[in-house]
């Protein structure tokens, strides 16, 4: 096993490094940068949400040997915004410079099956499942995983890669599909609601929680994020426990995101954990004392990690490109931004992508005030300037 090296104190000026060019890999330049850090960005494409912001950008695949020494020779520290990061480049990485999550870490949470496994080992609760390597796997399984979902073991995300499946005919259908890729299979569950807990873990196991998200997704892609006095504390403390215990075992340095289940009888399941910073942890940006992209460059630059409390309730809303082709036409035309930015306690982020296209995250909006009511009717507010659905209720 690879282990990294103790992060070193790293004073403002030097150079933090990041494997990943998208949205996550800019916002967390940007606060790096608000810190004083230097940033380089290890990304393949020419173009990018994060090499645009980021000090210099090393344009090369992620196990490209010469590129990861050269992020290694320049940065102290390095870390990723993405979980398909191959690991062992994570790890060659480490042999240098301190990284957080260690390659080992997103290896355990990037396979399904590796993370399903891990997750109970901690004694933490997920549905019933099973792995699908092959249609006998499938052919084998308990007939209470039907009706289920099956899920590729890697690489799925976002909705893709998954299948509902009401019995074993279908679920053949959607492995072949999936060209006989590993999969899991999980019963469907009688589900309430979903949350989220963001985290940070330092270098010398410090943890802090940032309050949890209470999620809305729709085809797959995280919609709304309501953060405030609605959530159970019972479940936010039982949440926050979990992630608390899942971090520990991984041993994992960084942000970490938990996502559970809630489901109708009161009961908490994990769903699935992601070894980055979050979508449902954007509303810390601009509703806690400090981001969840400003604790990533305060673990990897070996400070203490700042504060999670809240300033007040948040309702973070997702922009997919959907909204910038006019519902009648189809013709694209810009959303109408002056209007959104009227409204008292709105905050837009916008993630620099050239080019918008239906389903894909093109930035969010928060919306902050005292209280969730407030938070509430200025989310409505945005989201019919933008013809976005939100039913607060």
């Amino acid at each position: 096993m690879t282990v990294s090296r103790t992060s070193p104190y790293l004073v403002p000026g030097q150079w933090l490094g990041v494997l990943g060019g998208g949205q996550l890999g800019r916002m967390f330049c940007q606060a790096a940068q608000d810190l004083g850090y230097q940033v380089a960005v290890l990304d393949p494409a020419a173009q990018g949400p994060a090499a645009a912001v980021a000090d210099r950008h090393l344009q090369a695949a992620y196990d490209d040997e010469a590129a990861l020494a050269q992020l290694a020779g320049l940065c102290k520290a390095v870390t990723t915004e993405f979980e398909n990061v191959p690991a062992d480049s994570l790890r060659v990485l480490a042999e240098v410079s301190a990284v957080s999550p260690s390659g080992d870490a997103v290896a355990v949470v990037q396979d399904r099956i590796a993370e399903k496994t891990f997750i109970a080992s901690q004694g933490i609760p997920v549905a019933p499942w099973a792995a699908i390597r092959s249609e006998a796997d499938l052919e084998a399984a308990p007939d209470a995983l039907f009706p289920g979902i099956l899920k590729v073991a890697r690489l799925g995300y976002d909705g893709k890669g998954q299948a509902r499946v009401v019995n074993r005919q279908e679920a053949l259908a959607a492995l072949a599909a999936f060209d006989g890729a590993a999969c899991v299979l999980e019963a469907l569950q009688p589900l309430d609601y979903e949350i989220s807990v963001v985290l940070a873990r330092g270098h010398d196991g410090e943890i802090r929680i940032f309050p949890a998200a209470r999620n809305e997704h729709r085809n797959g892609i995280l919609a709304v994020s309501e953060v405030g006095a609605s959530l159970d504390p019972a479940i936010q403390a039982q949440a926050h426990e979990a992630a608390r215990t899942l971090a520990e075992g991984l041993d994992y340095r960084g942000v970490l995101c938990i996502e559970f289940f809630v489901l109708q009888d009161g009961r908490l399941l994990v769903n699935e954990i992601a070894p980055r910073p979050h979508n449902s942890g954007h509303y810390t940006m601009d509703a806690c004392l400090t981001s969840q992209f400003e604790q990533q460059a305060r673990v990897m630059a070996g400070l203490p990690l700042g504060d999670t409390s809240m300033t007040g309730a948040a309702i973070m809303l997702n922009l997919l490109g959907d909204i910038w082709f006019d519902p009648e036409t189809d013709a694209v035309r810009e959303p109408d931004w002056r209007t959104v930015l009227a409204i008292p306690g709105a905050k837009l982020h916008l993630y620099g992508k050239r080019d918008a296209r239906k389903g894909r995250k093109m930035g969010h909006v928060n919306c902050v005030a005292p209280t969730l009511e407030q938070a509430r009717a200025a989310a409505a507010a945005a989201a019919r300037a933008l013809g976005i659905v939100y039913d607060p209720a």
